[in-house]
């Protein structure tokens, strides 16, 4: 029984225990009918053999074969002559429960791959509207102060340099998205190599607050570091690439921040070979729902508001792209009401 019920029963094995029970029963039934001793081994011999060869023959051409056409579809590798060989007289030829396994887990992977097919064309679609709508908005703002003024407002000096000013920030506007897009591009493709030194996080920090001064100033929000985190700490990262991340991470708390509120940046050793920079703002937060597409380029959680404030809609996916450029990963955390931290993390300096 319990060689009847393995999974490894060959064709070969198979029409070799059906023969042999057909054989013998036609044996036994001769046997008490005939009275020479010799002519139910003859009918076993020839049943067995007619029983095996059309059994075996019966398996390989109309089983086995639509099992090797199956394979066919759910493998793209075609095997050598003497892969074959092999796989068809020296390995054992796999049992229909063993088939069955393999087109289950075929099945599966192509539902997954359908699955993520389907999520990266949602994703694709959703990426070139919002990029259409991005590149419209201040397209049609040049458009309209240029028809303006060559409608006769040039000639007019109480309106001409105020609509001159304006096309010009949306031309800035025009020329920031497209280097943000170029950049990410590049991070993508990892055509922009790292140059990697040592320096102190702490310093890189205030370097972006004195950059940033002016714009937090003007909202009132005072820039700090955490208490307690102020000594140094020494990382191993492309400092341009990672003042670019503080530079887009600060900004934002800032744009996004209350007016009054304050931005603060910590740095935390992490098991001795990593460490984590947060940055947190006490701004209106993110909801839930939003937290999982924050990093995803043009995605916005509050559209009205962020495009008032400006800015390509770009500024986190370029953030997430050099943090896994550096083997690493940025998180975020937030919560509406009490405000949004993002944090990522960085080698650590050899000593």
């Amino acid at each position: 029984m319990s060689l009847l019920s393995s999974k490894n029963l060959t064709p070969g094995l198979l029409s070799t225990i059906t023969a042999l029970v057909m054989a013998a029963a036609n044996a036994l039934m001769i046997l008490f009918i005939s009275d020479v001793w010799y002519v139910p081994l003859l009918v076993f011999a020839g049943t067995f053999l007619v029983i095996y060869f059309l059994y075996y023959y019966t398996l390989q051409r109309f089983i086995y074969r639509k099992i090797k056409l199956i394979y066919k579809f759910i493998y793209q590798t075609k095997a050598t002559k003497r892969e074959e060989y092999f796989y068809a007289n020296v390995l054992p030829q796999k049992s229909i429960e063993e088939v069955s396994e393999d087109v289950q887990r075929w099945a599966t992977q192509r539902k997954d791959e359908i699955e993520l097919l389907k999520a990266n064309e949602q994703f694709r679609k959703e990426f070139l509207m919002n990029l259409a709508h991005e590149l419209r908005t201040p397209i049609f703002s040049i458009q309209g102060y240029i028809d303006t003024l060559l409608g006769g407002a040039l000639n007019d000096p109480a309106v001409n340099m105020k609509f001159l000013s304006n096309a010009s920030k949306s031309t800035d506007r025009l020329v920031r998205l497209v280097d943000d897009l170029d950049e990410i591009s590049k991070l993508e493709s990892g055509r922009i190599p790292l140059v990697q030194e040592n320096f102190s996080i702490q310093e890189l920090i205030k370097e972006v607050y004195e950059e940033l001064a002016f714009k937090s100033k003007a909202k009132n929000i005072p820039l700090q570091l955490k208490k307690g985190t102020e000594r140094p700490l020494f990382v191993y990262a492309d400092k341009q690439k990672i003042k670019q991340v503080l530079v887009n991470l600060v900004d934002n708390a800032i744009k996004y921040g209350n007016d009054g509120s304050a931005v603060i940046t910590g740095c935390y050793e992490v098991d001795g070979k990593r460490v984590y920079i947060e940055v947190s703002d006490d701004g209106p937060g993110i909801a839930e729902e939003h937290m999982p597409r924050i990093f995803e380029r043009f995605y916005r959680a509050d559209r009205s508001r962020a495009r008032a404030i400006g800015g390509t809609g770009l500024g986190l996916a370029i953030v997430k792209h050099i943090i896994e450029a550096h083997g690493h990963t940025v998180t975020a955390r937030s919560k509406p009401g009490v405000g949004s931290s993002f944090g990522f993390t960085l080698d650590r300096a050899a000593a």
